[in-house]
Parts: structure tokens; C-alpha cells; sequence
């Protein structure tokens, strides 16, 4: 129970938190606060678990940071990691809650000087292809008679005009909206999304966009980073309108190329490939006037189909990241039980030492026969012991992993437990979060199912 004390040596307690609530919050505040981050220094006590995890310190002269790479994170190294290693790293700080102790998550491990935005660039694209962003099946055909296009991208580069060029001459009536955005230089990348969002995104203030192209002109990879940044990705990824990428010239790509549904080598390929020419539309209009209507019901199914996998993705990203500090858990428990078993033979070999060294010192015949005894009795509990402290070991490793199972999050709906989400897949933890008719969708232990609020 909270106390609180009036008096002003002590503040006002309105709650005692445990432990696990502390940690916790710190754990939030740390991710939250750092994210990922790149680090550099030396290696030391690097450890590969039989868990397939790798364990080590990352230090300089004035600190260290604990490191981690789980399983499958990276690829397989030609040479192991070894201590006195100078590397950089890139990863997600964290907590490992069952330490209390902060930690780095690392995704990215090079040599010291290796070039930080291809490895950025390397990174970020495993990543995103492991979640699905660039495949094949979830690109979006074009539709073939856009009415309106969006375009991000700088209002003063060659870009925009190649574009306006072609779009005037192969379809003089169509309606091009732009949203002017920097498209190079720091804090670009936050335009860039923020543009494509409200382009994508249902408004008041202009109709409906059939198309949205992103595009810039060439440069280096430094000049074209900024459609190399995860919040672009995710823009794109998320839009409800087919994205064209044209970005740099045909030689270049970037992360926001392999994420759009069509990607084109330059502006003004973008362009004719996106609209028709007129004289062909004028020839065409009525036969494709049924495929239209029908390539809108496609849409709207598709849609459906992409927000119920947003909604199930969010989940599995919650239970993959306590199977993780489950990993992390057992690890940690099962280098507990090895050091106390070698701990116990370590004292029994001390014990039988010491034993030895005193008969040796008393020379009479008459106690030869009674430590003779002695040593034998503790001969044969020094051969039974072993296998007593590793059955007792076995109970303790059994019990943990029923513990495990037990909290898991699948057990837990075993138990009669269920979980609900709102149509956009957040989580209802409150009343307040729902309203009448609202449509919400509840899992259970063997599946899921929908319902309006009354």
C-alpha cells in the first residue's frame, strides 16, 4: 500500500512501483528516447551461445555497453568476432528486464572505416524485404486512365518540368496536383513522407489522386539518400494509391524504388508510362469503360485484404519481441545452472585436496586405517554427487521452461483470454477507445472474429 508523507523532507508517494515496473518504464524510455544508433569501439568477451545468439562488449577508454546479435540477424561471418576488434555498430538500445541491464541490439556489425551509407543502405533493405515491403505479389497495377496525379517532389528541379513536359503533350486534360518538397539535405526525408501521406490520404480540398509519382532528378548516393530513409519506405508501403518511384537516372536505386509498385528509370519515363496518349484513350474509351469498374471492386478488395494484414502484423510484432526476451531468459538461465554445477565439483575437488594433504601429514599407522575410511566415503558421495546436482538442475530448467509456456501470450488466451482491436488494428485497452456501431475484431485461442458496438 502507498504512503504519503506530509512532511517536506519527503515527497508525495502515489505509487510504489515493483521492480519488473521500473525496468520496465526504463526500457520504454530508452527505445523510445535513442531508437537505433550507430556506435563505435573494441570488442571484448565475445561469446557465441549454443543458442545461435552472440554476446559481447563494445568499450573504449571511459565505457563498454553490453551487445547482442540474435540469431539470423546477420548473415554468417567468414571470421568469427575476436576481442581487441575495433568495429562499428549499428542497433536499437534496449533492456534486458530480467538483468535490469541496457543493451544494444545489434543489426548492422563492420569494420571500423567500412562506408556507413551503403551499410545503412544494406541494412535497411534485408530489413524491409524480411517484412514484406518489397514483394512482388502486393505491387498495385496502374490504373490505366488516371484522371488526377500527385507528384512530390522539388517545384524549382529538371524533374518536374520533364514531367509536366510529356504529361501536357500525351494528356493534355489530365489534373496534376503537386506538394512541393526539399528533396535533398536534412529533415528532407520527413517532407518527403509527411508529402506522400497527405497526397495519399482522403481531403477536402481536391478530389480523389488516381496515381502519386515521387521523384528528383540524379546525384550521388549522398544527394538521393533521403529516398534511402525507413520513413519514406513506410509512406510508400502505406499509401492507398499506387506509388511510382522516379528517382536519379536509370543506373541509380533506392530503398523508396524497390518498396513503389512501379519503379521508372527517369521523370519522363514516369510520365509516359503512367498516362496514355490521348488519341489512343479517345479510340479506346468505351471498351474499357467495363474493365474500369471492375479493376475498382479489384481495388477496394485489395485494400481490405492489406488492412487486415497491417491489423495481424502489429500483433505478431508484440509476440516476436517477447519471444525474444524469452531467448534471452533461458540463456541466461541456462549459463546460471552450468556455473553452479561447476562451481559444486570445483569445491568438492578443493575439499578431496585438502583431505589428501592431511592424511600426508599425520605419519602414524593407527590413524592410516580410519582416514583410509574417511577418504573412500568421500570418494563414493563425491562420484554420486554429479548426477544428483544435475537431476536437481534439470527439475530447475523444466520448471522454467513450464513457467515460460504458461506466461506466453498464447496461453494466455488458452485461459479464456481474448484480444480486441479497432478497424485499424490498435489495441482496445479502454470503453473510451470505442463508440457505437464502431466495428471491432476480438481473437481468441483458435481464431478471431468481428463485431459492431452496441
Amino acid at each position: 500500500m502507498a504512503l504519503t508523507f506530509d512532511d517536506d523532507l519527503f515527497p508525495t508517494v502515489s505509487k510504489v512501483l515493483t521492480v519488473a515496473e521500473l525496468t520496465r518504464t526504463i526500457r520504454g524510455t530508452l527505445e523510445t528516447k535513442f531508437g537505433a544508433v550507430w556506435v563505435q569501439g573494441e570488442i571484448s568477451n565475445s561469446k557465441l551461445h549454443p543458442s545461435g545468439h552472440q554476446y559481447f562488449t563494445l568499450k573504449d577508454q571511459r565505457a563498454q555497453i553490453a551487445c547482442v546479435i540474435f540469431r539470423n540477424t546477420l548473415p554468417p561471418r567468414e571470421t568469427p568476432l575476436a576481442d581487441g576488434t575495433q568495429v562499428q555498430v549499428y542497433g536499437n538500445v534496449s533492456v534486458f528486464e530480467a538483468r535490469g541491464q541496457y543493451q544494444l541490439s545489434v543489426q548492422i556489425l563492420q569494420s571500423r572505416g567500412a562506408g556507413l551509407l551503403q551499410a545503412k543502405f544494406d541494412a535497411l533493405k534485408r530489413k524491409l524485404e524480411a517484412e514484406g515491403l518489397f514483394a512482388s505479389e502486393r505491387k498495385r497495377a496502374l490504373p490505366k486512365f488516371p484522371a488526377r496525379i500527385g507528384i512530390v517532389t522539388s517545384p524549382s528541379g529538371a524533374a518536374i518540368r520533364d514531367m509536366l513536359n510529356v504529361l501536357r503533350r500525351r494528356a493534355p486534360g489530365i489534373a496534376v496536383l503537386i506538394n512541393p518538397v526539399r528533396v535533398q539535405g536534412t529533415g528532407a526525408a520527413a517532407e518527403i513522407a509527411t508529402a506522400i501521406r497527405e497526397l495519399s490520404a482522403p481531403n477536402t480540398d481536391w478530389p480523389p489522386i488516381d496515381i502519386l509519382v515521387v521523384t528528383r532528378g540524379g546525384g550521388s548516393i549522398e544527394d538521393l539518400w533521403e529516398f534511402n530513409e525507413e520513413i519514406v519506405a513506410r509512406a510508400i508501403f502505406d499509401s492507398p494509391i499506387p506509388v511510382v518511384s522516379a528517382i536519379g537516372h536509370e543506373i541509380d536505386f533506392t530503398i523508396a524504388d524497390f518498396v513503389a509498385d512501379l519503379r521508372a528509370p527517369t521523370p519522363s519515363a514516369a510520365a509516359e508510362l503512367i498516362v496514355r496518349d490521348v488519341a489512343d484513350v479517345r479510340r479506346r474509351i468505351e471498351e474499357l469503360s467495363v474493365n474500369l469498374s471492375r479493376r475498382l471492386l479489384n481495388f477496394l478488395s485489395h485494400q481490405q485484404t492489406r488492412l487486415r494484414f497491417l491489423s495481424e502484423r502489429t500483433l505478431a510484432r508484440e509476440l516476436f519481441k517477447r519471444m525474444r526476451d524469452a531467448q534471452q531468459q533461458l540463456d541466461l538461465t541456462r549459463e546460471t545452472l552450468r556455473r553452479g554445477v561447476m562451481q559444486g565439483l570445483s569445491d568438492m575437488r578443493a575439499t578431496l585436496a585438502n583431505f589428501a594433504n592431511a592424511l600426508k601429514s599425520h605419519k602414524p599407522e593407527r590413524e592410516l586405517v580410519a582416514r583410509r575410511a574417511s577418504f573412500n566415503d568421500l570418494h563414493r558421495r563425491f562420484v554420486a554427487l554429479p548426477s544428483q546436482l544435475f537431476g536437481k538442475t534439470k527439475e530447475r530448467f523444466e520448471r522454467v521452461e513450464k513457467i515460460l509456456r504458461v506466461l506466453g501470450p498464447q496461453a494466455t488466451l488458452g485461459r479464456g483470454y481474448s484480444i480486441t482491436t479497432d478497424a485499424d488494428g490498435n489495441l482496445v485497452r479502454s470503453i473510451s477507445a470505442v463508440r457505437p456501431k464502431m466495428k471491432i475484431q476480438t481473437r481468441v485461442s483458435d481464431g478471431k472474429f468481428d463485431s459492431r458496438v452496441l
